[in-house]
């Protein structure tokens, strides 16, 4: 959408149908998103390759929609995190192709029309799941191919092992625990990709929201593991699919 908009600015200029100033304002009109109580930036997927994605917790939801109307205005896809159900049911009154995960409270609105490379994403138990869907939702809406291994856990070990031949076939996996937050390390030993380790907040009380989860995974003596912070489904997300984009 960016380059067709962009390539038109040009071809008028070149056709000598507007000047270099009227061009050159209209594009910087384009990538002002300017709605009093937000600064929208509607042109960050032409910096980034990946637009400005809506982080909806205590927003109202009426401002929820005039921001993703700035965004959608440029953008052929919207990617919306820790929403409500009140916000999608707004958002599906003004927007096709929506969809809502509810357990993870993400958004889309588009549809990728090719998904290339494999980003594998375990979770631990099923109580991690939340975080685990926002990290498959956010790699696959970048562009990926995603799998999800669910409840795989190292208190069951064996269903780990048991998912290993699809597990090698990935370019990034994404492990996502709470409680002692081992599994990633124990990943990482038996496969060969780069391993994104998500701590959660899940766990007892010595747990402490997600602090022994994340300082296990800092201290794996596992290499190839990177740790993301507690509860960041999204940034394990957005980061493997950069990394699944590399070479392709």
């Amino acid at each position: 959408m960016w380059k067709k908009y962009i390539s038109n600015i040009l071809q008028n200029i070149k056709n000598n149908e507007i000047s270099v100033e009227q061009g050159y304002q209209q594009i910087i009109e384009s990538v002002t998103g300017e709605l009093g109580f937000a600064e929208v930036d509607i042109a960050r997927s032409l910096r980034t390759g990946f637009p400005e994605v809506v982080f909806c917790l205590n927003k109202e939801d009426a401002d929820i929609l005039e921001i993703v109307k700035k965004i959608k205005s440029k953008n052929e896809l919207v990617l919306l995190t820790r929403a409500r159900e009140s916000t999608y049911r707004l958002l599906s009154e003004n927007f096709k192709e929506i969809q809502f995960y509810n357990r993870s409270g993400v958004i889309t609105i588009g549809t990728i029309k090719q998904k290339a490379g494999l980003v594998s994403v375990v979770s631990a138990g099923t109580s991690d799941i939340p975080i685990a869907e926002e990290a498959f939702v956010t790699a696959e809406i970048m562009g990926s191919k995603v799998e999800q291994y669910w409840d795989i856990g190292v208190a069951g070990i064996h269903r780990l092992f048991s998912k290993l031949g699809n597990l090698r076939k990935s370019r990034v996996i994404i492990a996502v625990a709470g409680m002692d937050g081992a599994l990633p390390g124990v990943i990482a030993g038996l496969t060969s990709c780069p391993v994104i380790a998500v701590p959660t907040s899940i766990g007892y009380g010595t747990g402490t929201g997600g602090i022994a989860a994340i300082l296990t995974m800092l201290n794996s003596c596992a290499p190839g593991v990177s740790v993301v912070n507690i509860d960041n489904g999204f940034g394990a997300g957005y980061i493997a699919s950069l990394i699944n984009r590399i070479g392709m």
